[in-house]
């Protein structure tokens, strides 16, 4: 068995680990509870960092969703996973702070099945993104009041992990970020 293969942490309801699994059987057959994360980037004028998934993605390829998001590894804290993927993802680097958690349940194209208790963190950001083409396709920031429209007009741009947190991130971040 390599060591290269990506394990995810396996988690009940309540956050407790449980064990880990190989990521990809972790999203087959209906899926099995593990440990994510959304990071949420805002500039100063309030706009929301979006990226559009790399077409070549395993899952969702091409849809837009939140800043950056992934899976801690096993024995990472959620926090530093949170950077690092921000890093990994988006070449850029910005204080973060985790608001809230939820969980969730989506069938996605592929078969595939997401079922997450996913943390989320926001953060503040002006600078400009220097994407990883393996991750993502591009980048804009974007006015609130244009994403909320977007999103009741053509939900089906968005990823299922996007649209079940983005309102409460939004009530969120006019709360925390001022």
């Amino acid at each position: 068995m390599s060591t290269d293969i990506e394990k995810v942490i396996l988690v009940d309801s309540f956050d407790n680990e449980l064990g880990t699994m190989e990521k990809m059987d972790a999203h087959r057959f209906g899926g099995t509870l593990h440990r994510a994360f959304s990071v949420f980037v805002f500039n100063t004028a309030g706009e929301m960092l979006l990226q559009q998934r790399a077409i070549s993605k395993y899952h969702s390829g091409g849809l837009y969703t939140n800043t950056c998001c992934s899976h801690p590894r096993p024995h990472e804290d959620i926090s530093d996973a949170a950077n690092r993927r921000l890093q990994e993802e988006m070449g850029m680097s910005c204080a973060l702070q985790e608001i809230f958690s939820f969980e969730y349940k989506a069938d996605l194209d592929h078969d595939l099945t997401e079922w997450e208790l996913d943390h989320v963190f926001i953060g503040k950001s002006d600078s400009t993104p220097v994407i990883n083409p393996l991750e993502v396709e591009c980048f804009e920031y974007v006015n609130i009041d244009w994403l909320l429209k977007d999103l009741a007009s053509r939900p089906n741009r968005y990823t299922e992990w996007f649209k079940a947190s983005v309102d409460k991130v939004i009530a969120a971040q006019r709360n925390t970020l001022k």
